[in-house]
């Protein structure tokens, strides 16, 4: 008889499969919840880049022409700025040819329409 091993019994064996399970289920959740706070970080950096861009080129046609660029528009066309209009939503406004327009960029949640057939 080898008195240095132990039965072990079947609710030690359910316990450490429970905790087993719930370590693993913890470690998807913080897996999870890090994955999303990267892609928020990084939607939230897309924005800035767009609007500092799009301000740039306003200035840019200020210095060179005295004036704002009427519309997103021209500035499309004659600064090659692009985005996905499906993922932002750009808003530009103008007070004046000479007063620095507002940019603001909304992003648009992605929510499919239930399809009724």
């Amino acid at each position: 008889m080898n008195r240095f091993a132990q039965k072990k019994s079947s609710s030690h064996l359910l316990r450490r499969t429970i905790t087993s399970i719930s370590g693993m289920c913890i470690a998807v959740a913080i897996l999870l919840w890090g994955v999303s706070s990267v892609r928020r970080s990084s939607d939230n950096s897309q924005i800035d880049s767009l609007q500092q861009a799009i301000l740039r080129s306003a200035v840019h046609c200020y210095a060179m022409k005295g004036r704002y660029p009427e519309s997103l528009d021209y500035i499309k066309e004659h600064y090659g700025i692009n985005w996905d209009a499906d993922k932002y939503l750009v808003d530009y406004e103008i007070t004046g040819a000479n007063l620095m327009p507002d940019v603001t960029i909304f992003p648009i949640e992605n929510k499919e329409a239930p399809h009724g057939d």
